[in-house]
This record gives structure tokens, C-alpha cells and sequence, in this order.
């Protein structure tokens, strides 16, 4: 292996790593030698990569949305669908994911969005393209599903996807305080109806 490729190694250990426990635990909860101890990385070598716990923090959730952005855009392509019915698969599949004990790292942004937004700049404005990078592409398939006729909403579709993302953030956070999907099926029975989806 050249030592590109084992650099390139050790930093997505350390961002895999960080990933799983910060899911799990928060940021501030998880230290360094958390990290460092499960991912098997000396100290000096964390420090190589990143300048701080905020800069990893910062790049792990860079990271996380770019795989986030991909699914999602993998979801909103899938072929065979209407975008209707690609919408509520993004949504069933969220309302999957987030209802888990342990989320296997998918929901990080729910699990840092408020906490980090008053830690760090770097990660807030990470947390703010992430979020944003969802909304547009929800837009888009919103328009893309009026054009083709397979949803008539009310709203214009960035509002609409605006107040879709934030409905199902806040039920998530609802979820984990109540440990029940109660809120999961008021999330998604409001997002038929928003969309004017089939019940």
C-alpha cells in the first residue's frame, strides 16, 4: 500500500469512527481518546489530519452529508417510480432509519443539529450546506413531480420542502424523547397530505 492510500486509510478510520460514536453519543460526549482508542490511531496522527476536534468535527459531517446527498439522490432517480412514489420512499425510508435504538450512523444530523450549532461556526455552516444540499434537491423533485402530474400541492415547492425537512427534524427529536414512532405517523400523515399523496 502507498502511503497516499494509508493516509487516506487512517483518516476515513478516524472519520468512520468519529461517525458511529458521535451517532450514538453526541460530540460533546465523545472525546478524543474515545476516538483514537477505537479507531487505533495515535494521538500525533490525529493531528495530521485535523487541527482540532472542531475541524474533524466539521469534515465528519461534510463527509456524512455527501453520502446523505447521494442516497438521496440515488432515491430520487430510482427508476420505474413516479416522484411521488419516490418521495414517500425517501420519507418511509427516514421514518425507518431514525426509529432504530442505534441508528448505525444515518442520523447524525439529527443527533448534532442543536448541539453543534452553538460550539463551533465550522460545523454549523457544515450542519447549514448539509441541510440545505436536502432541501433543494426536495424542491426539485417536488417541481419535477407537479410537471409530470403525480403530486398538486398547495404550497410552492422550496417552501414546501423547507417545511417538510423541518417536520420531519422535529419528529425525529419527538421520537427519541417519547421512544415511540407516534410522531413518525403524524410526520407522514402530514406529508400526504402537504404533497396530496394517496392515503
Amino acid at each position: 500500500m502507498n502511503t497516499a492510500s494509508a493516509a487516506t486509510d487512517v483518516r476515513d478510520t478516524l472519520i468512520q469512527t468519529g461517525h458511529r460514536a458521535m451517532a450514538a453519543k453526541g460530540f460533546s460526549a465523545v472525546g478524543l481518546k474515545e476516538i483514537l482508542d477505537t479507531a487505533g490511531v495515535p494521538k500525533g496522527s490525529f493531528y495530521h489530519y485535523f487541527d482540532s476536534k472542531d475541524a474533524y468535527g466539521r469534515v465528519l459531517l461534510e463527509a456524512y452529508f455527501h453520502d446523505y446527498l447521494a442516497e438521496l439522490d440515488a432515491t430520487l432517480r430510482a427508476p420505474g417510480l413516479t416522484m411521488a412514489q419516490r418521495l414517500q420512499g425517501y420519507f418511509q425510508s427516514w421514518r425507518e432509519t431514525q426509529s432504530l435504538s442505534d441508528c448505525q450512523g444515518k442520523c447524525l444530523a439529527v443527533k448534532l443539529g442543536a448541539e453543534v450549532a452553538d460550539l463551533s461556526e465550522g460545523m454549523r455552516q457544515a450542519m447549514k450546506q448539509g441541510v440545505s444540499g436536502i432541501t433543494e434537491r426536495l424542491a426539485r423533485a417536488i417541481e419535477a413531480g407537479i410537471q409530470e402530474g403525480s403530486l398538486a400541492p398547495q404550497a410552492e415547492p422550496a417552501q414546501l420542502a423547507q417545511s417538510l425537512y423541518q417536520l420531519w427534524l422535529g419528529a425525529s427529536v419527538v421520537v427519541k424523547i417519547a421512544k415511540d414512532t407516534q410522531a413518525f405517523d403524524a410526520a407522514m400523515a402530514s406529508t400526504r397530505q402537504l404533497l396530496d399523496l394517496p392515503r
